[in-house]
């Protein structure tokens, strides 16, 4: 997917719902935002959604609500935008984990494995 931060707002919110497998249709039924809005905001042809809009997106995809607030265009606190990017993308790397095969699953499980080994080896240096 690559980086988050450099997508915009209509792409970032149509990479989350690819991610999670939903058509706009579902995205109307789960949140009340109609089917064409939801098309307008991805094609950009929307700007600046209103925050109760984002906020039942950072809801139904389980993102931050400030990450979409700044992508929209909103002031959002400095603080708020790093861990927000990197929230974002651990909620794509599990969303898009739902439909792995076995051989991905242990091939995952061995790199994580890696990874605290190395991180515990940095902390005992």
């Amino acid at each position: 997917m690559g980086n988050t931060t450099d997508l915009s707002l209509g792409r970032l919110l149509k990479d989350m719902r690819d991610a999670k497998r939903m058509s706009l249709r579902d995205v109307e039924k789960k949140t009340g935002i109609s089917n064409p809005y939801m098309s307008q905001l991805e094609n950009e042809l929307i700007d600046k959604p209103s925050p109760l809009i984002l906020h039942k997106l950072a809801m139904l995809y389980g993102v931050e609500y400030d990450y979409l607030m700044q992508k929209a265009g909103y002031f959002v606190p400095a603080n708020a935008d790093e861990s927000s990017s990197r929230h974002v993308s651990r909620s794509f790397a599990l969303s898009s984990m739902k439909d792995l095969t076995p051989s991905e699953e242990e091939a995952l499980v061995e790199y994580l494995a890696f990874l605290r080994t190395r991180r515990k080896r940095r902390k005992q240096a």
